[in-house]
């Protein structure tokens, strides 16, 4: 693809998955970007087989950072509970066969049948990588930190949201608005960090 500079700044994000587009759209608006899917610059699927978030965050932005001399990001995320040795962890997408959300929540559930209270707490992260004209920049992660509840709650969200009690907010992530989430989550968390290190770079150039 021919690379080209545009007058609007634009990021590409290494997903498909529409949820967390628009969730990172959301979270990145005040920065003035303009969010596409990487999937306009190839549609390869990347395999994300590293041992860590971050590993797989940085093997999706070397996939397609090379392919463009706009903004990159890449992130991975998932489900840490430490019940299950950190399970579903690097695997929470794919944790159950088929692979979906229903299937991974039922898997989780019937795993955690045997525990009961702090035993099931748990933890969401997120980890990101920035690059720009084929290199990354930037990476970090942010966390957050909650209980598995026994049953779904909420009809929002998307993944193990109905089951992730943020105790602060006295809410499943699947019962907060876009907004109130947006506000606590592990990936608002990461991409404020990504925003803080593009203030500063901008600040820099000027």
């Amino acid at each position: 693809m021919p690379k080209t500079r545009n007058r609007t700044a634009i990021m590409f994000v290494a997903t498909r998955n529409r949820h967390k587009l628009r969730e990172i759209g959301a979270l990145l608006a005040p920065m003035g970007f303009e969010i596409r899917s990487c999937a306009e610059l190839g549609n390869d699927d990347v395999a994300e087989n590293g041992a860590t978030f971050l590993a797989n965050a940085r093997a999706k932005l070397a996939a397609y950072a090379a392919r463009t001399d706009q903004w990159v990001l890449a992130d991975d995320s998932g489900l840490e509970v430490p019940a299950l040795g950190g399970a579903p962890g690097v695997n929470s997408a794919r944790y159950a066969r088929p692979h979906d959300d229903a299937a991974n929540n039922a898997k989780l559930l019937a795993a955690l049948a045997p525990f009961r209270g702090a035993e099931r707490r748990a933890r969401f992260v997120c980890a990101v990588a920035l690059g720009r004209d084929g290199r990354e920049v930037f990476a970090a992660e942010g966390a957050v930190e909650g209980v598995i509840l026994d049953a779904p709650r909420g009809a929002g969200g998307f993944g193990y949201d109905p089951l992730f009690l943020h105790a602060p907010s006295g809410a499943t992530f699947a019962e907060l608005s876009d907004r109130d989430k947006n506000r606590v989550s592990h990936r608002a968390r990461a991409l404020e960090a990504v925003a803080g290190f593009l203030r500063a770079r901008t600040a820099q150039e000027r």
